[in-house]
């Protein structure tokens, strides 16, 4: 069907939403084709575009016809399919999640929904706890507030895999968005029980996992240190203060105009922790407050920024990667101490996440699993140790992108375990006197000087998609070096490597133990370029990075 004709059957069909009905009314030429000229993407992460009127974006049409496809392949897949659903506080999460519980609900589907908003791993976590079929979580993670998503989760709790997400499209791709959905009230689905709310247990169940995290085995810290949270007007700020409290971590001040809430963003337009924009507020809340640690958490809870105190008493961000090597050292350095350590002991990362932590798993006799990019493929290492029988010897996981996991509880990341066990290592070096910045120094000392950074570049519409295929190409083509370093090996993980899936990745091995990773976004019209630089120093390193940098930029036009 062409785009006008979808279109036209669009104005004609699409009633129900007032705004998705006015806004067809209101579109041009152009903005007809960019809302039709395809289907919203569905893969492992599921749905994520822009919110509005269209086949290309995220509105209730779109979301049943997603939820349409789920269920058929759950009612083919188990005798009695069911499924756990949770929302952020993005732009139309609750309504999107209640329109998803009505079409499971009447394709026979038991439908499990968060009462309220919740972060995404207690999604992962009670489709666990309650042996669910699958889970669904409405949310754009990090994304601007246009923006939202539709995740879906296995049985294990596990974003979907490759295998499954092409059965779910292809169950999708079958459906007419008008015709073939069945709808259900979600009242009367309330009312039947066919839609039952997660009682409140399961979330008590989730924060107990959270605070069995813990590595201190008894050792007694100054937990009276000064703290400043920001849920950045997500999901974050119930379970993130719970745990802290429960745990004795009473110190606490919500940066207030991010507490609450509220899928517009008002403050941070890009709410994500890995931004110094979005962290903006809470530093001048720390500086005010003299705070020791700074945390903030993504509007659906699943990543942790932190900033803390240097010398000069100004707050200084830290990278994902070196939060999470501090994470790994920390938690290594006490189960050794204490004699915790399990058998096998494994860290999973991925392969765009600094190099050093494995280094750093090698030194405490841990084995490294380097993974693709995206924690669901850390989560499905988990789930592989677990048919083993080794759930146990899961150590630590994380990406550069902010996200950790120290348990095998949930099989996604965690911002409420990651921001309780950053405040934990905090104290702990807190109470002997050191600083986090001091045992970065200290890593750095023992494992060399290492500096990885991330460049995002924007591609919009369907002329932004064709371009960044085009780039890829071009990265494909024969580069002998970047910034005046070799390339000595190139590794492409279009065809599958090393035992990973097919993925449209390039990894470019320099000389000097440096690197740049270029890939697509999975979940927005982004290219991104990782860049990994060894150096005798930070001015060394950065150097080196700056022309890497204007050399992969080239290849950008």
């Amino acid at each position: 069907m062409d785009i006008k004709k979808k279109y036209e059957r669009w104005l004609v069909n699409a009633t129900a939403d007032a705004d998705v009905a006015a806004e067809l009314k209101t579109l041009d030429d152009t903005k007809i084709e960019d809302a039709f000229y395809r289907d919203l993407a569905f893969g492992t992460g599921g749905l994520r575009g822009v919110l509005g009127a269209g086949t290309n974006r995220m509105n209730i049409y779109t979301v049943a016809k997603a939820s349409q496809g789920l269920a058929d392949y759950l009612k083919k897949n188990f005798a009695e399919p069911s499924v756990t659903i949770g929302y952020d506080s993005r732009i139309k999460s609750d309504v999107f999640a209640k329109v998803a519980a009505g079409v499971f609900a009447a394709n026979g589907v038991k439908v499990n929904i968060w009462p309220v908003l919740m972060p995404v791993p207690t999604v992962s976590f009670a489709t666990r706890y309650l042996h669910t079929s699958a889970g669904v979580m409405v949310t754009a993670s990090h994304n601007p507030s246009k923006y939202n998503g539709y995740k879906v989760y296995g049985a294990d709790g596990c974003q979907i895999t490759t295998e499954a997400a092409a059965e779910i499209l292809a169950e999708i791709e079958k459906l007419d968005i008008f015709a073939d959905v069945k709808n259900s009230d979600f009242e009367t689905g309330m009312a039947s029980g066919n839609i039952q709310y997660i009682p409140d247990e399961v979330y008590t169940a989730f924060v107990e996992q959270v605070k069995s995290q813990s590595v201190l085995f008894g050792e007694e810290v100054n937990k009276n240190v000064a703290i400043v949270y920001s849920p950045l007007n997500g999901t974050g700020l119930k379970p993130v203060t719970r745990t802290l409290k429960e745990m004795g971590y009473t110190n606490i001040t919500v940066v207030k105009e991010q507490e609450q809430p509220d899928g517009n963003f008002p403050t941070c337009p890009y709410p994500n922790p890995e931004i110094k924009e979005a962290m903006a507020l809470g530093m001048e809340y720390a500086q005010k407050c003299n705070a020791d640690l700074l945390l903030a958490t993504d509007p659906d809870c699943d990543r942790v920024g932190i900033a803390v105190k240097n010398k000069a008493g100004e707050y200084e961000l830290l990278t994902g990667n070196q939060t999470g090597m501090l994470l790994l050292d920390y938690i290594c350095s006490q189960r050794v101490k204490h004699g915790k350590m399990p058998a096998d002991p494994v860290m999973v990362k991925t392969i765009v996440t600094m190099d050093m932590g494995e280094q750093i798993a090698t030194h405490y006799g841990l084995r490294t699993i380097n993974v693709l990019t995206g924690f669901k493929f850390i989560g499905e290492q988990i789930g592989k140790l677990e048919q083993y029988g080794k759930a146990d010897s899961y150590v630590f996981g994380f990406e550069e992108s902010y996200g950790y996991l120290t348990g095998s509880y949930v099989r996604d990341k965690d911002g409420v375990d990651g921001a309780y066990m950053i405040c934990e290592m905090f104290s702990y070096y807190a109470t002997q006197g050191i600083s986090l910045l001091d045992k970065l120094d200290e890593l750095y000392k023992t494992y060399g000087y290492c500096l990885n950074t991330l460049h995002s570049y924007e591609f919009d519409g369907s002329a932004g998609f064709a371009k960044m295929q085009n780039i890829m190409q071009a990265f494909r083509g024969d580069i002998k070096e970047f910034g005046g370093k070799k390339v000595v090996k190139l590794l492409d993980y279009a065809p599958g490597l090393d035992g990973l899936p097919k993925s449209d990745v390039l990894k470019f091995l320099l000389e000097d133990n440096c690197s740049i990773v270029v890939r697509p976004s999975g979940t927005e019209p982004k290219l991104k370029t990782y860049i990994s630089v060894s150096a005798e120093n930070k001015e060394a390193a950065e150097a080196v990075e700056i022309e890497i940098r204007k050399s992969a930029e080239e290849y950008l036009h």
